[in-house]
């Protein structure tokens, strides 16, 4: 089991995962890469999912 620190430590790690993400879909759309934007999108969606996951579990600590 994770302890709240490492919780912690993840939610940061995905949240700058996900900012990055989304300047690189701005990016992607720019340039025409609708296949790649929709890659993007799904990844963003699993990592809205995994943040939604471990926040629960914080506030279950």
């Amino acid at each position: 089991m994770l302890t709240k620190k490492e919780i912690e430590q993840k939610i940061a790690e995905i949240k700058m995962d996900y900012v990055n993400l989304q300047g690189d879909i701005e990016k992607l759309e720019n340039t025409g890469h609708i296949d790649s934007v929709m890659q993007a999108e799904e990844r963003l969606a699993r990592m809205e999912q995994q943040l939604a996951e471990l926040n629960k579990k914080l506030a279950e600590m």
